[in-house]
């Protein structure tokens, strides 16, 4: 499953974070448009590197695929940072 939604949470002391939701949905949508230009790229880069292309396609496919349910929490400087991804 692709990722939808990223939440991103910034916490201060005296500040409430608010989350900000940020829909990843809508960012499929351009690149569904431009698959096609993106392949070419990505093949030409791969073949020009040395790299297997389809090998490459499918363990960033693999990546993208995993990354809902990912949390990420950063403390620094008595601010939270808390990154979610459903």
């Amino acid at each position: 499953m692709i990722p939808i939604v990223a939440i991103i949470r910034v916490e201060k002391p005296h500040w409430p974070g608010i989350p900000l939701w940020i829909p990843l949905i809508l960012l499929w949508i351009p690149l569904l448009l431009l698959s096609p230009l993106i392949l070419l790229v990505i093949v030409g880069a791969c073949l020009a590197g040395g790299v297997n292309p389809w090998r490459a396609i499918s363990t960033f496919w693999a990546i993208i695929c995993s990354l809902p349910g990912t949390n990420v929490h950063v403390n620094a400087n008595g601010a939270n940072v808390l990154v979610r991804i459903r």
